[in-house]
């Protein structure tokens, strides 16, 4: 978390993952960082850890990392008003359906946070399957053409080839094109899944 902001220049867009969103290490970072920095829920499902995140970050501080020339110093932070919550499920349970993301807006409205909403297609959101992730982008898109306005944009795990494989002992029998982490549609399908969103989202706004 100390080289992040060194490197700004070369990142649009950060995640800070269920398992790190409580950290106050990275709450703080990402306080300062020059790019918009979604927090995923917690792998429980829940939104508290999320919500609160989003809440610090929103504020001014101070902590150890590297200046603009590469220099390690304490920085500084104005907050970051770019942050927002990336609902991924948990606990075996989807968190992408109309109620839960009007449960997600409650909440941080009531901490004074806007909501601003991304939805993962994957993990839980998607039973762990990666062949589901256009359901649930289809259901997301619908939700959009239905009115929703917190929803900005979505996750979807894809790679050139579907599945995913472990790293072998000779990466000479790595398959090319397939995920080394988790398991991901092809292009060929989010290509078509991609078109078909961006079709009815034209005639929807």
């Amino acid at each position: 978390p100390i080289s992040p902001q060194y490197i700004q220049d070369l990142i649009s867009w950060s995640a800070i993952g269920a398992r790190t969103t409580e950290s106050q290490t990275h709450r703080e970072m990402s306080s300062g960082l020059s790019c918009a920095v979604g927090f995923k829920n917690g792998t429980d499902g829940g939104l508290t850890v999320a919500v609160n995140a989003l809440k610090s970050v929103s504020h001014p501080h101070s902590f150890l990392g590297i200046d603009a020339e590469g220099h390690v110093s304490t920085v500084s932070t104005s907050g970051n008003k770019y942050a927002h919550i990336v609902l991924r499920g948990g606990n075996g349970k989807p968190n992408y359906d109309s109620v839960n993301i009007a449960i997600c807006e409650q909440q941080l409205e009531q901490v004074g946070v806007r909501p601003h909403i991304m939805v993962d297609c994957s993990h839980e959101n998607s039973n762990q399957d990666p062949a589901l992730q256009p359901l649930v982008a289809e259901n997301i898109v619908n939700q959009i053409i239905e009115g929703n306005t917190s929803i900005f944009g979505m996750m979807i795990e894809s790679n050139l080839n579907a599945g995913n494989q472990p790293i072998p002992e000779n990466l000479a029998d790595l398959k090319y094109g397939v995920s080394v982490t988790d398991g991901c549609i092809d292009w060929e399908t989010t290509q078509t899944s991609l078109r078909q969103m961006h079709k009815k989202l034209g005639k929807g706004i």
